[in-house]
């Protein structure tokens, strides 16, 4: 199974780049990159601070997915 996610969509929606929300969230740009290339899941504490920056719910920002389920 996978993790899949939505920071990367909503940062740019949102006109925020990878440095800003690394620094908001008081992690690397390194780390915001691997999350958002799904290289990377983040701790549970990151997610609900991820969700807060966003102002969403963290259902709304990961979606666990099977292997043979298409990628959203």
């Amino acid at each position: 199974m996978n993790v899949l996610n939505k920071i990367e969509e909503l940062r740019k929606c949102r006109g925020i780049t990878q440095v800003k929300l690394a620094e908001d969230l008081n992690v690397s740009r390194q780390t915001i990159n691997a999350i958002e290339k799904h290289k990377y899941n983040p701790s549970l504490e990151l997610s609900l601070k991820i969700s807060e920056y966003f102002d969403v719910k963290v259902e709304e920002l990961f979606k666990l997915v099977t292997k043979g389920e298409v990628k959203r």
